[in-house]
């Protein structure tokens, strides 16, 4: 059975509402080609002010490894990210890194990881990343406070609680050792921008294809970057929705140029070429309440090894859920069984845990059937293990973790403070999860060092 019959009755009501695309809900904001004036009203949590980790001298804990209840405070602007990275860094001695290339505006992305052996790139086995889309405020802070209390617990002999879930120490020390890679901070120049000014950003800040006159042209999507059936035109059927890509410099999903044009995309790309044994990836955004896996590009099936995105036999057929037999275009994304079956079970146990953590449900199915979508990072991950087999199988998936702030109109993205508490309990909830059934399914391949 494909996976559009199991799932038809949940993906069609959410296609109007998730991320505001397709065509940004014209309701809530303005045009995707207009430029969003600076708010002056409820932008929900605020940005933190100067910064709270002292350039890396005082340690960051997250909710979890510390009294039920406990105020976060306000989110985390992109120096204090930084800092509490290298704080994590000099206090329990994980490896920083930073990607060989830096963005439009000069900033580095960076990251850190823990878990593996120092120094053995092939020790590690899981990537998280976030913050890719500026607007979606709070994933760099998930990720950030998340790592902050798996090392606190791992150094201090302790377990973690997340509202209604808790997890050991030996649950800790066993999600540790999948070696975990974080990059909380994809997209520094696009979110430090939205933090000043409060308009909803989601692309990065590159200048290059700008359209003189329009300030909502600069930028790409770099969530439309990679390269995975990146010429969107040619390969997907000419009717799939403006969620897709756009070619459009004024357009929210502007591809760029070429496939990995941007700095931050290739920095993704550099992160998994650089640890050769990864075997699971996780891109954090907001807001749908939902765990995505691949595929992204259509609906997922295990009967038919040659209908892949490799095929260009099914160019201008891909995309269109559902399919229309009478049209010719009955297309679906190979996937093998077990592997399908893998990113169930991990999705699956995860999202029980954000659920357990404060009683909010959140679903999981394959990506496109939420929207069909061209150059995603998670696509690019699982696919490059069938486009050169001699890389490692990387299990992509999409983290569209809260759903959206009603109070905020001009952009729902913004958390309130009890959504961003929710969110912070929710997201270390399913990644404890995630780690530690990627650890029973299994890591990745062995590596030497």
């Amino acid at each position: 059975m494909k996976a559009l019959t199991l799932f038809s009755s949940l993906a069609l009501p959410l296609l109007g509402e998730a991320c505001l695309l397709p065509e940004e809900l014209l309701d809530a904001v303005p045009a995707p080609h207009m430029v969003l004036p600076r708010q002056t009203g409820n932008t929900g949590l605020g940005v933190g002010q100067g910064d709270r980790f002292d350039g890396g001298s005082v340690v960051p804990r997250g909710p979890g490894s510390q009294e039920h209840g406990t105020d976060m405070g306000l989110l985390l602007n992109v120096k204090e990210i930084h800092s509490a990275v290298r704080a994590l860094v000099d206090e329990y001695g994980i490896e920083y890194f930073e990607a060989p290339d830096k963005t439009y505006d000069g900033n580095p992305i960076f990251g850190a990881r823990a878990g593996g052996t120092p120094g053995c790139a092939s020790s590690y086995h899981v990537y998280f990343n976030a913050a890719i889309h500026a607007r979606e405020r709070g994933s760099a802070d998930n990720i950030v406070y998340f790592m902050a209390d798996l090392l606190y617990a791992n150094k201090h002999n302790t377990g973690l609680r997340y509202g209604g879930r808790t997890y050991s120490n030996c649950d800790v020390r066993r999600a540790l050792a999948t070696g975990i890679v974080f990059t909380p901070l994809a997209n520094p120049d696009g979110v430090a921008w939205d933090q000043e000014t409060n308009t909803c950003w989601r692309k990065n800040r590159n200048a290059t294809s700008a359209i003189e006159g329009n300030p909502a042209s600069v930028g790409v999507d770099l969530n439309r970057n990679f390269d995975f059936l990146y010429d969107y035109i040619e390969k997907f059927h000419p009717d799939v929705g403006p969620s897709l890509a756009s070619q459009n410099p004024a357009a929210q999903t502007f591809q760029g140029l070429s496939a990995f044009s941007e700095a931050e995309s290739r920095a993704i790309r550099w992160v998994m070429d650089t640890h050769p044994s990864l075997g699971w990836y996780m891109d954090i955004h907001s807001y749908t309440g939902v765990l995505l896996y691949a595929w992204g590009s259509d609906e997922n099936q295990i009967r038919k090894p040659y209908m892949n995105f490799m095929n260009s036999t099914y160019d201008n057929v891909r995309g269109l859920l559902p399919d229309d037999p009478d049209a010719g275009d009955v297309y679906g994304e190979y996937i093998p069984s077990r592997d399908w079956a893998d990113k169930v079970y991990a999705a699956e146990r995860s999202k029980l845990a954000m659920h357990a953590a404060t009683g909010r449900y959140y679903d999981a199915y394959p990506a496109a059937l939420l929207y069909p979508t061209s150059g995603a990072s998670d696509d690019y991950a699982y696919a490059r293990h069938f486009v050169d087999p001699g890389l490692s199988k990387i299990h992509g998936y999409c983290l569209e973790f809260g759903f959206g702030n009603s109070q905020v109109r001009s952009c729902p993205f913004y958390p309130s403070p009890q959504q961003y508490h929710q969110h912070l309990l929710e997201t270390a909830s399913g990644f404890m999860e995630f780690l530690l059934a990627a650890s029973e399914i299994g890591l990745g391949p062995e590596g030497t060092c």
